[in-house]
Formats: structure tokens, sequence, C-alpha cells
């Protein structure tokens, strides 16, 4: 499944409406650590494929987003099952630790 970026407007249809778990990637362009997540997200998803989908907030254009889920420090991903939040982790997650993360 492709990575999308997902803002305040099209939040409902990419994220709560989906039937597939959704990871949102929450970062920023000037953000180190959060470039090289994006790196591990992209080879995670060519492992999983279609049962997960990415979506990437950036928060500094998406601030109403980063605030509604309580996202403090960059990067932070955020599991959502159903339109139900999971769970939070910050800091840059590696392959395994991302399929540890997807455990529902």
């Amino acid at each position: 499944m492709a990575i999308v970026t997902v803002t305040n407007d099209n939040f409902e249809n990419e994220v709560l409406a989906c039937k597939e778990p959704v990871i949102l990637d929450f970062w920023a362009d000037w953000c180190m650590p959060c470039q090289m997540q994006t790196q591990i997200l992209d080879e995670f998803v060519k492992e999983v494929g279609d049962s997960v989908k990415i979506g990437k907030v950036n928060v500094d254009e998406e601030a109403a987003l980063a605030l509604k889920y309580q996202v403090m420090s960059i990067p932070t991903l955020v599991l959502m099952d159903k339109g139900v939040f999971i769970r939070r982790v910050s800091g840059v997650q590696q392959i395994d630790e991302l399929k540890e993360f997807m455990q529902v």
C-alpha cells in the first residue's frame, strides 16, 4: 500500500474509514530523525504490503492533528485500527520494532 499524506481535510477518509490498520507518522521536513524514519517506513511497506496503511502528517502544516494526538516530539508514530487510537511511540523505530508496534 502506498504511503499517503494525511491532512485535517482527508483524515476521515484516509484514517477513520480505513479497514486496515494505519500508522500515522508525525514528522517535519527539518527533522533528520524523521528523514531516517521515512526511509525505514518505505522498507517496512515493502515487507508488509497491503496489511497496513502509512499516513504522513507534517506537524508544521497540520498542527491541529499533532495536538489532537498529543505529539510532543518527532518522529512520533500513532497506530489506529478501524478509526480507534491504539498506541503511540516516539523516536526512530526500526523494522522489527514496527512489526511489534503493529500487534493489535
